[in-house]
């Protein structure tokens, strides 16, 4: 029996995926699971055209996330704490606190998205990774002066 998985099945296929299996697999554990419908015409036409849409709607967010990084790339965040002695500072600059100057530049970026390798704790000039999408990553400059 053929059918088209709806979901990733180990040591079967992915999504989208048109397999032969045993219609006593099929019938008892497959479909009534949810993992797969049976392959028939309606349904193979009804999946490549659910291909499409989301293939145009992943194309549509890609192509936002480039010009949000554009947009990040271009900032270049000025932070003026107090530091110590060697140029220490007294606590540290944290994703939380790079996610506020975004938001008061006018982008807006959740916390969880800004990689910082390690807290900044030190007066000067670092960078931050900032992953809006799975394949756009954008670049912030960061720079630490003493206030």
């Amino acid at each position: 029996m053929k059918v088209i998985l709806k979901e990733n099945v180990e040591n079967l296929g992915h999504i989208g995926d048109i397999v032969k299996v045993a219609p006593g697999y099929a019938r008892n554990y497959l479909v009534p699971k949810g993992f797969a419908i049976e392959a028939t015409e309606k349904n193979a036409k009804a999946l490549e055209h659910a291909k499409r849409q989301l293939e145009y709607k992943k194309n549509r967010v890609l192509e936002a996330a480039k010009q949000l990084a554009a947009k990040i790339e271009g900032i270049s965040l000025s932070l003026a704490h107090n530091a110590g002695a060697d140029d220490k500072l007294f606590g540290a600059v944290t994703n939380m606190e790079l996610a506020e100057q975004l938001k008061a530049q006018g982008v807006e970026i959740d916390r969880k998205k800004i990689v910082l390798d390690e807290p900044i704790k030190h007066l000067g000039d670092f960078t931050a990774a900032i992953k809006i999408h799975p394949e756009v990553t954008a670049t912030l400059k960061i720079s630490v002066t003493k206030a």
